[in-house]
């Protein structure tokens, strides 16, 4: 079962979110049993298409997922999956 990271940000929003395991054997199963234990992540993780927002990075281990819209492709075993806000400004 993958191991999920959360930036501290989103707790202001979901208070209950802690780092933990959830089920799935792709990204977009994961995204789906965390929507189901915090209501709303996953729309913010996901658009409407199910490819990965452009405000957040998601790695997989240590590699940066590039392809956001490749969330069905299956995951290593024992992966940590860290999902982040993507900062900008100027």
């Amino acid at each position: 079962m993958p191991r999920v990271q959360f930036t501290r940000h989103l707790v202001r929003f979901f208070p209950t979110l802690r780092d933990g395991e959830f089920e799935g054997a792709t990204l977009a199963e994961v995204i789906r049993s965390i929507d189901r234990a915090h209501p709303g992540l996953g729309g913010y993780v996901v658009d409407d298409r199910g490819a990965v927002r452009k405000h957040v990075n998601v790695f997989l281990g240590d590699d940066l997922l590039r392809d956001r819209a490749r969330v069905d492709d299956p995951l290593p075993d024992g992966v940590t999956i860290s999902i982040f806000q993507a900062l900008s400004g100027g």
